[in-house]
């Protein structure tokens, strides 16, 4: 089971991301906040944690930061209006597995779980 969280305000502009992301081998959470966000990933061993840009209580490079400082080893993605050259310098240092837009649509789902089987896969290898 991949345990995925998704935190943002607006559930409409990640609606398609959750309707791509879904699946039958996918438990899907959801925080309204980055606080909220936080408590649940200090309980739950997330596989994956996609942020919207703002959370209301922080922006979503800052709750990734924070992600990183508890559970380093936790795959996050990051819904980003940044050009990708200007997201990657905000971002660097953190292991941001993948930029996404601000709408991300069914086609960014699929992208971001292959790219997250590729890292589970190896991981058992291991």
């Amino acid at each position: 089971m991949i345990r995925i969280l998704l935190t943002g305000r607006d559930k409409v502009s990640m609606s398609d991301l959750d309707a791509g992301l879904a699946g039958s081998d996918v438990q899907l959470s959801r925080a309204d906040s980055g606080s909220n966000g936080l408590s649940m990933i200090s309980e739950t061993a997330f596989d994956l944690v996609v942020t919207d840009e703002n959370l209301g209580d922080m922006t979503g490079l800052e709750f990734i930061r924070k992600i990183v400082s508890k559970r380093p080893m936790v795959n996050c993605a990051a819904v980003s209006s940044l050009a990708p050259g200007d997201f990657h310098e905000a971002s660097e240092g953190l292991g941001i597995l993948m930029q996404l837009p601000v709408r991300p649509g069914k086609e960014h789902a699929v992208t971001l779980r292959e790219h997250l089987q590729k890292i589970l896969n190896t991981m058992q290898i291991i």
